[in-house]
C-alpha cells in the first residue's frame, strides 16, 4: 500500500475521529433520542415539582414552579393533544410544503440540468481551470436551496470537472463538499432551511415572550454576505493548501477509464432550461407587480411588505413551492421528462416518501418540546443559566462564541441540522434572551457552528457517500482521508465566518429582516 494511504490510517487525527465515530454510533437514533428526552422530562418534572426555586418568571413575576407532567391531569392533556401537537408542529408543515415543489423540480430533471449548466459556464472568457474552485464551491453553496441535491449532483460533478481540467479530482470533491455542506446555511436565495430554523427559534423564544415573532428572513442579509466569505475562503484553501498537498501525497491510482464524465446538455435540455428560466422571470415579475402597489393584497394593514403580519411574509414557504414547482413542470414538458400531470404527482410523492424519516422524528420532537415547555424546566434552566453567565460577566461576544463551540460539539453526535436546533434552541434562545442577546443572533451563531463542522462529522448521513466519490480516484480513500481533506476547511470557515459575524455586530449591520442583536430590540 502506498505511503499516503498508510499516513492517513495512522495519523492521530484519524484515530481520534474514529473514536468519536464509535462513541457517536452508540447514541440512539435522533427520533429515539427525542423519546428518551421526553421520558427524562417527565421524570425530572416529577422530581422537581415539589421544590421551591428562587428564580422569578419573567412574565408573571411569580417564583417558577416545575409542573409535574406525570400527574393525572397533565398526562390526560398530553394524550388528548398528541395529534394536535404533532400536526401544529411549526417546522413540519414548512418542510413538507417546500419539499413538494423541490420534489417536482428534481423529478423532472430541472435541478440536475440547472446545476450542470452552471458548472459548465466559462466566466469572462477565462479558462475553466482558473475559476474552477470558486465556481464549484459557489454552485455547492447555492444547491442548498434544493436541500440534498448538491450531495448527489454537485460533489461528483466537481470531481469530474477537476479531473477533466487536469487538476486533482479530490480537490474538486473538497471544493464541492465545502460549498454543499460547509456552506449549507449561506445562500443568496432563501430556502426551506430559513423558515424551518426560524420556526424553531420562535417557539423557543416564546418561552420568555409569548407573542414574539421571528422573521423567516431574519438572517438573510448575513447569510447572503456569508456566501462570499465561504467561496473566498474555500477558493484560497483549495488552490493554495489542499490541491498542492494532494498532488504530492495522494496519487490517482484507480482505473479511470470507465469513470463517468460530465455529460454536456443536449439541445432539448438547453431549450427546456431556457423556458424554465423564462418562467422564473415571469413569476418574479408577477410577484413584483402584485407586491409593489400600495394597495397590494400582499401588504399588511399599514401598507408594509416586511412585517410579520403581511401576507407577503406569511407566504414565503408557498413562494418556495411555486418557484420550484412551476419552472420544474415547464422544464419537464419541454424536455419530455414528464408526459402528464401524473408524473408531476409522482415527483411530489417521491419527495414526500423521502421525508418519511423526518416526519417520524418530528412526531417525537413535537411531543418532547410540548412537554418540556409545559413543565417549566426550560424556563428554569434559562433563568438559572442566565444568572450564572451574568455572574461570570463575560462579554456578549464571548457568550456567542461559546454557543458556536457547543454547536460544533453537538454536531459530532447529531447529524441533522433541525434535530440539533430542536435540542439546543429551547434552552439557549431563552437563556441568551435573558442576557440581552436576540434570538436572531443566537440562531445565526448556531448556523455558523453547524455548517462549518458538517464536513468533518462522520455521522453526517452523506459522509460515507463522499468517501465513495473519493474512492473513484484514490482506492485507499477512507474516513481519515476525507477528514484530513476537509479539516482545514472546517477550521478556516469557522474562524472567518465567526469574524464576519463579529464585524456585522460591531458595525450594526442588520442580520436580516426585522432582526437586531439585542433583546429587547431598541
Amino acid at each position: 500500500m502506498n505511503t499516503a494511504a498508510q499516513s492517513t490510517k495512522t495519523t492521530p487525527l484519524e484515530r481520534a475521529l474514529n473514536g468519536i465515530e464509535r462513541v457517536g454510533n452508540k447514541l440512539p437514533d435522533p427520533a429515539v433520542l427525542f423519546f428518551i428526552l421526553l421520558i427524562v422530562t417527565w421524570g425530572l418534572s416529577w422530581l422537581l415539582s415539589g421544590i421551591e426555586f428562587g428564580a422569578i418568571h419573567p412574565q408573571t413575576g411569580e417564583p417558577i414552579q416545575i409542573i409535574n407532567q406525570l400527574a393525572g391531569a397533565q398526562m390526560a392533556e398530553f394524550l388528548s393533544n398528541m395529534v394536535r401537537t404533532f400536526v401544529l408542529f411549526a417546522p413540519l408543515g414548512v418542510v413538507l410544503v417546500a419539499m413538494l415543489g423541490v420534489g417536482v423540480a428534481e423529478h423532472t430533471g430541472f435541478i440536475n440540468a440547472a446545476l450542470r449548466k452552471t458548472l459548465s459556464v466559462n466566466i469572462l472568457g477565462m479558462s475553466s481551470t482558473a475559476v474552477l474552485a470558486p465556481l464549484v464551491t459557489f454552485v455547492g453553496v447555492m444547491s442548498s436551496t434544493a436541500v440534498d441535491a448538491g450531495y448527489v449532483v454537485v460533489i461528483p460533478l466537481g470531481a469530474v470537472m477537476f479531473y477533466a481540467a487536469g487538476r486533482h479530482p479530490l480537490a474538486g470533491v473538497a471544493a464541492a463538499f465545502a460549498g454543499v455542506s460547509g456552506g449549507f446555511s449561506a445562500n443568496f436565495i432563501p430556502s426551506a432551511l430559513d423558515p424551518m430554523l426560524a420556526a424553531i427559534t420562535q417557539e423557543a423564544a416564546q418561552v420568555i415572550e409569548p407573542g414574539l415573532m421571528v422573521n423567516p428572513l431574519s438572517n438573510w442579509f448575513f447569510m447572503s454576505a456569508s456566501c462570499l466569505v465561504v467561496v473566498a475562503a474555500s477558493w484560497w484553501l483549495t488552490d493554495r493548501v489542499i490541491e498542492p498537498r494532494l498532488q504530492k501525497e495522494t496519487p490517482i491510482d484507480a482505473d479511470t477509464s470507465d469513470l463517468p464524465t460530465m455529460e454536456p446538455l443536449q439541445a432539448t435540455e438547453l431549450r427546456a432550461l431556457r423556458w424554465a428560466g423564462i418562467t422564473i422571470v415571469i413569476l418574479a415579475s408577477l410577484l413584483v407587480a402584485v407586491a409593489y402597489p400600495e394597495s397590494s393584497p400582499l401588504r399588511d394593514e399599514q401598507g408594509q411588505l416586511g412585517s410579520f403580519s403581511s401576507p407577503m411574509m406569511l407566504s414565503i414557504v408557498p413562494f418556495i413551492l411555486i418557484f420550484f414547482m412551476v419552472p420544474g413542470i415547464v422544464y419537464g414538458y419541454v424536455a419530455k421528462t414528464i408526459e402528464s400531470h401524473r408524473d408531476v404527482i409522482e415527483g411530489m410523492s417521491k419527495s414526500m416518501s423521502s421525508m418519511g424519516y423526518y416526519i417520524v422524528m418530528a412526531f417525537f420532537a413535537a411531543q418532547f418540546i410540548a412537554a418540556f415547555g409545559q413543565s417549566n424546566i426550560g424556563l428554569l434552566l434559562a433563568m438559572n443559566g442566565a444568572s450564572v453567565l451574568e455572574a461570570m460577566a463575560l462579554p456578549a461576544q464571548l457568550t456567542i462564541i461559546g454557543i458556536l463551540f457547543l454547536t460544533v460539539f453537538v454536531n459530532i453526535f447529531v447529524g441533522s441540522a433541525s434535530a440539533k436546533w430542536l435540542i439546543i434552541a429551547p434552552i439557549f434562545v431563552p437563556m441568551l434572551m435573558q442576557l440581552g442577546i436576540s434570538p436572531e443572533l443566537t440562531q445565526a451563531a448556531y448556523r455558523i457552528g453547524d455548517s462549518s463542522s458538517n464536513i468533518i462529522t462522520p455521522l453526517l448521513p452523506y459522509f460515507p457517500l463522499v468517501v465513495v466519490f473519493c474512492k473513484r480516484y484514490f482506492t485507499g480513500a477512507g474516513i481519515g482521508t476525507l477528514i484530513s481533506l476537509m479539516l482545514p476547511y472546517s477550521v478556516v470557515l469557522f474562524a472567518v465566518w465567526t469574524v464576519t459575524l463579529m464585524v456585522f455586530w460591531l458595525l450594526g449591520v442588520p442580520l436580516g429582516l426585522q432582526a437586531g442583536y439585542a433583546y429587547p430590540a431598541t
